[in-house]
């Protein structure tokens, strides 16, 4: 049986993709094009949005700055919570609502990102919080048309959340994480300046980067664009197309980068090469995940941070118990990728010999435990938690988390191998302790 990347149609399947991404600046000092590139967007009073945290640090006085001089008047939203809830979302929804602003800019890690699109969304397209959820567990109406210019200028390298069209929160009544998918929500710009890296603890560093390892592995090993049912119409081609030619480029870029530059990044705050290779990188698997989508690690990842008791992450805000999304994806992928292996095993060895590994001489069989020991080897060597276990999880929380990640059907659908609700729960047990 033929890999299933093979991109051959398969009856029923879209042939084409779509490729969607923001207007890229990349490089030292970008952060302070942004008034400039308000003026030609012909912006006059923004929206500046970042959290509390990152308003006391330099660059977002250069942001500010470079509005003042720019002539585009601004107010501060500095209220965003790491890792976002409904509430959080809605809030800023009201800022955005009342401020009367043109545009908007972001300034901070995915969750301003992310807080800032939905500012964005509920300003211009106003409705109830849940209209725009991804179905089943909100309504998933389509977001009606463009939103206001939004410039997204990202601190952390991770997320990629600058090149992407989705925006994700924790729905606390409903204990789980989920998200708003559109390309409507796709930042107009993104100044991607690898200088913001420098002033990143080791911990948010590693779960960052964890998470664009993710978001590059997941994409390049997900279900193909050709297997992906046929839209009714193209304008409503989903915005995660399964993976394509086009993603594989900048997903297997950002692999190598992961791979050569994470563990010295975490380990050595002033080696620069390695922060802004990795912010790089994190840019890339944001272009390629915004396209081809993401799968079973992802949609896991969600339950594992809504159903959190205990557990406070090392230089993230202790004021209540959080597992930070890229360390919540990450513990789920050896696990995962042992289980879909099978269904693209050249696509697996790609990705781990993308991240360094040794795969001479590999078969098809070895697929799936090589890239896992890889992925575990980079863990360990970030001084990462061993599994589900280190983050409070016990076996018997297996069923609880994958009743929580099963709704996830934007991310389990474009895994490559289906998993049913019985699977995911082998799978979290199989992630609760790798070494």
């Amino acid at each position: 049986m033929p890999c299933c990347h093979y991109y051959m149609l398969q009856e029923g399947g879209d042939a084409a993709f779509t490729v969607n991404v923001s207007q890229l600046t990349f490089g030292p000092g970008a952060i302070a094009e942004t008034g400039d590139r308000a003026r030609e967007l012909g912006l006059e009073r923004v929206a500046l949005f970042t959290d509390k945290r990152l308003a006391a640090l330099p660059f977002v006085e250069t942001v500010q700055r470079s509005l003042r001089e720019a002539g585009v008047d601004y107010a501060v939203y500095a209220d965003v919570e790491v890792e976002p809830t409904d509430a959080s979302f809605q809030a800023a929804a009201q800022f955005a609502q009342d401020g009367r602003f043109d545009g908007f800019v972001s300034v901070g890690g995915g969750s301003v990102i992310d807080t800032c699109k939905a500012a964005n969304l509920f300003a211009t397209h106003p409705a109830e919080l849940a209209a725009y959820v991804n179905a089943p567990i909100g309504e998933g109406r389509p977001v009606p048309g463009p939103l206001m210019p939004h410039i997204a200028c990202p601190t952390t390298s991770g997320t990629g959340s600058e090149t992407t069209g989705v925006a994700v929160f924790d729905f606390v009544a409903k204990k789980l994480k989920t998200g708003i998918a559109s390309k409507h929500m796709i930042p107009t710009m993104a100044l991607v300046d690898p200088d913001t890296a420098a002033t990143l603890p080791a911990t948010v560093l590693a779960a960052s980067g964890f998470d664009a390892l993710s978001h590059a592995l997941e994409c390049y090993t997900c279900r193909p664009h050709t297997m992906r049912p046929r839209a009714a119409r193209p304008s409503v081609r989903p915005l995660y197309n399964g993976a394509n030619p086009w993603s594989d480029l900048p997903a297997r870029e950002a692999l190598r980068l992961v791979g050569r530059y994470l563990v010295r990044a975490v380990a050595d705050r002033a080696d620069t090469e390695a922060r802004g290779q990795m912010t790089y990188a994190a840019t890339l698997a944001g272009m390629a995940f915004g396209n081809g989508g993401c799968h079973l690690p992802h949609g896991m990842s969600y339950a594992v941070a809504g159903l959190v008791r205990d557990f406070r992450a090392a230089d993230y805000p202790q004021a209540h118990p959080m597992v930070p999304h890229g360390m919540a994806v990450i513990l789920n992928a050896p696990s995962v990728y042992r289980f879909t292996a099978n269904a693209c095993p050249e696509r697996h060895l790609d990705g781990a010999a993308d991240l360094g590994a040794d795969i001479r001489g590999a078969t098809s069989a070895d697929a799936g435990e090589i890239v896992a020991r890889r992925i575990i080897e980079m863990m360990q060597a970030t001084q990462f938690p061993h599994g589900l276990a280190a983050v409070g999880y016990r076996e018997a929380d297996a069923g609880a988390l994958a009743e929580g990640a099963f709704p996830q059907k934007r991310l389990l659908d474009n895994s490559p191998r289906p998993a049913t609700k019985e699977d995911l729960a082998e799978l979290f047990r199989g992630a609760m302790r790798y070494w």
